[in-house]
């Protein structure tokens, strides 16, 4: 299976590790830390030194409670790391809800539209389908990231954030966006509570059936906390215990930070004999 982006046209035979590229002073994990142009960029060739097969670029952090970043202060942010980071030849994600920004990060040359807003903001559909290849992910989101983790509430989760993608998929395809182009998030920690994020991870493999890849982003997650009783700082383990579980169960992209530990897993992983 391939997941065709501006550039490349990338095969998921094999997993692919995408590496968290935060230039924000308040990402849950790791705000403030690549801030500006030249940490940003170098985070990028660290990851890329670690095995990282996808870059994922974001502007304005979606950690629960976030508050909104303006328009020119996160093209601020972005446009200097994604014109820096053309230049390593990897396939390179935005993860951004608005489309002014997936405009002019489409028109540099980037590769990939992250949303978890699974482009619902007026305008996000057009600038995706106005493009004649570049990749998207839509990811599931129960309200915004301001309230979503106030009392999330289903009948069925995984029934749910599936009927979900398989709509915003379809509005895509009925502007011509080819379904080559498009990947799945289930959207962990998103307006979900513990045992919600853990009956998704459970149930994983329905969500093959809508037909496309997924992408999984566990990394360093507040549900992994819960299980482990660990800071952030010091969920490593469980992080690249969910990113194995979730390949396991179907997942052919994991968005994590610690990119070296959960490469070194994979290879493992398939050394088993596993990924087959």
């Amino acid at each position: 299976m391939f997941w065709q982006t501006t550039r490349f046209r990338i095969d998921l035979a094999r997993p692919k590790v995408m590496g968290i590229v935060n230039v924000t002073p308040d990402s849950f994990s790791d705000g403030g830390r690549h801030d500006d142009t030249s940490t940003a960029l170098a985070h990028c060739e660290q990851l890329l030194a670690e095995g990282a097969d996808i870059l994922d670029i974001g502007g304005e952090s979606s950690r629960p409670g976030a508050a909104p970043v303006p328009l020119e202060q996160e093209l601020a942010r972005v446009l200097p790391v994604i014109q820096g980071a053309l230049q390593f030849g990897v396939p390179l994600s935005v993860d951004t809800v608005k489309p002014e920004v997936m405009q002019r990060v489409l028109d540099l040359g980037a590769d990939i539209v992250n949303d978890i807003n699974a482009l619902r903001l007026p305008g996000a559909l057009e600038a995706v389908a106005a493009h004649p290849q570049c990749g998207v992910c839509l990811m599931h989101m129960h309200g915004d990231p301001a309230t979503m983790q106030s009392r999330p509430a289903y009948d069925d989760v995984v029934a749910e954030v599936s009927d979900f993608l398989h709509e915003r998929a379809a509005a895509l395809l009925q502007r011509g966006v080819r379904l080559e182009r498009i990947v799945f998030d289930p959207g962990i920690g998103f307006g979900k509570s513990v045992a919600h994020n853990l009956e998704l991870l459970r149930r994983q493999r329905e969500l093959l059936a809508l037909g496309r890849p997924l992408l999984l982003g566990w990394s360093r997650k507040s549900t992994l906390g819960t299980i482990t009783g660990r800071p952030v700082g010091e969920r490593l383990a469980a992080s690249v215990a969910a990113a194995l579980a979730s390949v396991h169960l179907g997942a052919r992209v994991v968005r994590v930070h610690d990119v070296a530990a959960t490469v070194d897993a994979l290879k493992v992983w398939d050394g088993a004999g596993l990924g087959g």
